[in-house]
């Protein structure tokens, strides 16, 4: 291909299955570190609550590291918290996280006439208006939202729903369809506001803590009743663990990509995502803990080289960015690209 693209266009032609100059490199979850937070002299807790803060140290994605998308939000607590649940501070370093579940299994839950107005809600649409803004046609702006799984479980426990998933798993409905509900709602506030894209992150729904039979039965019913409501853009789809045995199953639902940890066979996972009539992404390539983190920038780079070679179409790190990462580490995933650049 002649002319560069620009990252917004590159991400596009990846969803979309058309060429590109060089393989993507972006971040579906998290993107956050102390040493971007740094150079740009916006930190946590502020980016986690106030629209600016989290706009501007979310933008590190594309300014600082190189990357051709951005992403808010940085916690997975925004749609819980708005529903009732209290929300532990995490602080200079962490992360919000739920410090208390609102429901006991058998308690009725309750969606909240005002839900788009409570908690954090409106920041983090303010905060997608701003990376707009900033963005311009140049840098593709994903808008994050949670799972409706993941959501059920802060609402009553992730041992209650566990439990609720292998023994009674109806008793589960009424937490699961106000987690759809949530997600949906703020997603199309979210594509309002001017999300290139959606990313559906179900972290609770891995096969590392459930199995493909409950995946199937009990999680998939959901995600696909949310994935057809707001499929008015590009919607990826993000999971953690091996998700080989319920590819085909996320596929199904039409999602544009599915971002995995490496530990996903690729080959496999390609061959069974060309079956379907519409392009469908493999994002990933670099594990986001033992590469990324714990590894060298030369480990990087050649991560990435042979994730691009197996056929992904964006690398990206398996799940969130680890805060404490080197920036010299999340650069060599871009070095890695350039360096197989067509």
């Amino acid at each position: 291909m002649g002319a560069n693209l620009t990252g917004k266009q590159r991400v596009l032609n990846a969803l979309q299955g058309k060429e590109v100059d060089r393989v993507p490199v972006l971040c579906v979850n998290q993107t956050a570190t102390y040493e971007q937070m740094e150079k740009l002299q916006v930190f946590w807790p502020e980016a986690n609550y106030k629209a600016e803060q989290m706009a501007n140290l979310a933008f590190g994605a594309a300014s600082v590291l190189g990357f051709d998308a951005v992403r808010v939000p940085f916690c997975q607590t925004i749609e819980a918290e708005a529903l009732g649940c209290t929300v532990k501070d995490g602080g200079k370093e962490g992360l919000p996280s739920i410090r208390d579940h609102l429901y006991k299994i058998g308690e009725p839950p309750v969606m909240p006439d005002d839900f788009l107005q409570r908690g954090r809600i409106q920041e983090l649409i303010k905060a997608v208006k701003i990376l707009k803004e900033l963005a311009g046609d140049n840098i593709f702006v994903i808008g994050g939202i949670i799972g409706p799984f993941s959501i059920a479980a802060s609402l009553i426990g992730v041992t209650e729903i566990l439990k609720s998933s292998y023994r009674k798993a109806d008793t589960l409905e009424p937490y699961l369809e106000i987690g759809e509900r949530a997600g949906t709602l703020l997603a199309k506030e979210l594509i309002k506001a001017g999300a290139d894209a959606i990313c559906i992150e179900d972290m609770m729904a891995s096969l590392d803590m459930i199995s493909p039979k409950i995946y199937r039965e009990v999680v998939a019913p959901w995600e696909k009743k949310q994935i057809d409501q707001i499929n008015s853009l590009p919607l990826i789809s993000h999971i953690c663990g091996k998700l080989d045995a319920v590819m085909d199953d996320i596929a199904a639902m039409g999602v544009a990509g599915i971002s995995v940890e490496p530990k996903v066979n690729a080959v496999e996972a390609l061959a069974k995502l060309k079956q379907y009539n519409h392009p469908i992404a493999l994002i990933g390539g670099v594990d986001a803990v033992q590469t990324l983190f714990s590894g060298t920038a030369e480990a990087v780079k050649a991560a990435t080289i042979k994730a691009i070679e197996e056929g992904y179409a964006m690398i990206a790190p398996g799940c969130s960015i680890p805060p404490a990462t080197p920036l010299e580490r999340l650069k060599a995933m871009v070095e890695g690209s350039i360096a197989c650049q067509k």
